[in-house]
């Protein structure tokens, strides 16, 4: 009784479209899932994203789940997630694309996932990492270790969304290190974020991650800028 009250005053929205969802509805309706444009990049080795880091960082895999498009469902969704806290999105996320990646066998070779951290004064802004949830979700469902703690940012800079490439190619160069030992030798490391863009960010985070010997990466986000 008491569940029904909240759920008629307080009804669960979607992320995307805004409406009210339905009882077996959760987080995103079943009219948004239909309409997200998926990429499919994990069924093509040589895709856009993987083109990305073409001459600029040597990758296993990458991939982006779905095309981000100003002023349409992804955008929402992802604004949803980052900056109105709902951390749940990411869940979802990871747990729909993590089926896809099993299909292509990426869990058989990825040894830990590895989200692009945030600067500690960001997190204390926002209170979280948009990617932590979309990770835990795909280590549970990969059955793969997740590891936040082994890429460091060790340099507070502004929000990537302002920045034009060369910008971002130029700042990001020295923002990361990566902390790691002996047992992370000969590693295959999954690195996630949110949005993929021109792959700066992603290109310094990775070659810290390279610095450890023996290293492999493979490179997964939630969405890429449809260019």
């Amino acid at each position: 009784m008491f569940k029904k009250l909240i759920d008629l005053f307080f009804p669960k929205i979607c992320c995307g479209c805004k409406e009210v969802l339905l009882q077996h509805e959760n987080v995103i309706c079943t009219w948004c899932r239909h309409e997200i444009p998926l990429t499919e990049f994990y069924r093509n080795p040589d895709n856009e994203a993987a083109k990305k880091f073409y001459g600029r960082l040597p990758v296993e895999h990458a991939s982006a789940f779905m095309y981000f498009n100003k002023k349409g469902i992804v955008q929402e969704i992802i604004h949803s997630l980052k900056y109105r806290g709902h951390e749940e999105i990411g869940t979802v996320i990871g747990k729909w694309y993590a089926e896809d990646l099993k299909s292509i066998a990426l869990d058989q070779t990825i040894d830990c996932i590895i989200p692009v951290p945030l600067h500690k004064k960001r997190l204390r802004q926002r209170g979280f990492n948009q990617v932590t949830a979309f990770g835990k979700a795909l280590s549970e469902t990969l059955q793969v270790h997740y590891d936040p703690g082994l890429l460091l940012r060790k340099i507070y800079s502004e929000t990537q969304s302002r920045k034009n490439r060369q910008q971002r190619a130029y700042g990001s160069e020295t923002i990361f290190d990566v902390v790691f030992t002996d047992e992370h030798h000969g590693k295959h490391f999954l690195l996630i974020d949110d949005v993929l863009t021109t792959g700066a960010t992603l290109e310094s985070c990775g070659k810290a991650i390279l610095k450890i010997p023996g290293a492999k990466l493979s490179v997964v986000t939630m969405a890429m800028s449809h260019s």
